[in-house]
């Protein structure tokens, strides 16, 4: 109870301890119905104070009481020693009272307090448990991914051994291809896609062996510009576009346009959430690219769809290794342009989108513009 307001209870008994003493005294003697009755609300105060305070408490105002029933003996002092002392007695039923109902309170407050110390030593416990309990789920998640990570990591030795080796040689033959075929001819633009194409692929290679190793790619990417990089994305994207009828609205934001990313980097980041979108949406689905700058000053590009959306409580899985909604997906493509993002200093998120679907936001940390 509030401190104040058991001082406040208590004075409120003291003044009623102080009213029926008043009572006692101003009451004739012959009417003795009203002394009986003011000498047993006598015990309400008392036995008040012992619950509430305690022993002393209980003794303290069974002493007040003793003194308020002193002008009450008085009346009958002339009555003869046995009505006296039938009065007088009823003193020490007051501190017995005020005296065991007190003990009885003290023993119960002790009881409530080690209760109390008993349950808040449990909660402790329970939280303490819980915790170790989430750690250790959470400790038998990353273990079964680093299983995962080191089968895949075998894997993806080897298999980046073959993928490289062609790889070369179709650079080498788009190397040849570029110096037959002029700047100025019509197909130059498709040798120059593939040569990018190349480079990409091969990026992503070492960005996939990097991630099953837990380690970070050290590629030094060349920079461009987001609008130049968005639009190759598109392109590149174009088929699984028409496939499915999508309507692709890209945004046109000046002020962050000629905002430099790591081409490479980006290019397969945002192919990633292109082609997931496109995955996602039914036949004649939307799609919506917009780029700005929020309130910190960072770089923030989305990609929203109308699709079926992801849920809050997967709103982090989906970025786990072998998460996936596909069938025949991997999941690794999320999880991979997370780590790309982070190599880049940036943040990526998912959160429902305006149109129902899922939007996927990267933020990048500011950058100066590109002026060329």
């Amino acid at each position: 109870m509030n401190p104040k307001i058991k001082k406040i209870l208590f004075i409120g008994l003291l003044v009623m301890v102080g009213i029926i003493g008043v009572l006692h005294y101003t009451t004739p003697g012959h009417l003795i119905l009203f002394h009986d009755s003011f000498r047993r609300l006598s015990y309400f105060p008392i036995a008040i104070g012992a619950i509430l305070y305690g022993v002393r408490g209980g003794l303290a105002l069974a002493v007040l009481s003793c003194l308020s029933f002193v002008p009450h003996l008085f009346l009958f002092w002339s009555q003869g020693p046995e009505a006296y002392y039938s009065e007088l007695s009823e003193i020490i039923f007051y501190l017995l009272a005020g005296l065991v109902i007190g003990l009885i309170s003290s023993r119960e407050n002790r009881l409530q307090k080690e209760y109390r110390r008993i349950s808040e030593k449990l909660a402790k416990s329970y939280k303490r448990l819980h915790e170790q309990a989430v750690r250790l789920v959470q400790a038998e998640k990353e273990l079964g991914q680093a299983k995962k990570l080191s089968v895949l990591g075998r894997l993806s030795a080897s298999l980046a051994h073959e993928i490289k080796n062609p790889l070369a040689s179709i650079q080498g033959a788009a190397e040849i291809l570029a110096d037959e075929v002029g700047a100025d001819h019509p197909k130059h633009e498709f040798i120059e896609i593939m040569r990018s194409e190349i480079l990409r692929l091969n990026n992503s290679v070492d960005e996939v062996l990097a991630y099953c190793r837990g380690q970070q790619a050290d590629n030094r990417d060349p920079y461009e510009a987001l609008e130049i990089v968005i639009e190759k994305v598109c392109q590149m994207a174009g088929q699984a576009i028409r496939e499915k009828s999508i309507r692709l609205a890209v945004d046109k934001n000046q002020e962050t346009a000629r905002f430099p990313v790591a081409e490479p980097a980006m290019t397969q980041v945002l192919m990633n959430l292109l082609l997931n979108a496109a995955d996602a949406v039914e036949k004649k689905g939307k799609i919506q690219i917009c780029h700005y700058r929020d309130e910190t000053g960072r770089i923030c590009i989305e990609v929203s769809d109308n699709g079926p959306g992801i849920s809050p409580d997967m709103a982090e899985e989906v970025f786990n290794s072998f998460v996936t909604f596909k069938e025949g997906g991997t999941g690794l493509g999320l999880s991979i342009s997370k780590r790309i993002v982070e190599r880049l200093g940036g943040t990526i998120r998912v959160t429902p989108s305006e149109t129902g679907g899922a939007c996927f936001r990267v933020c990048l940390p500011r950058k100066e513009t590109l002026n060329r």
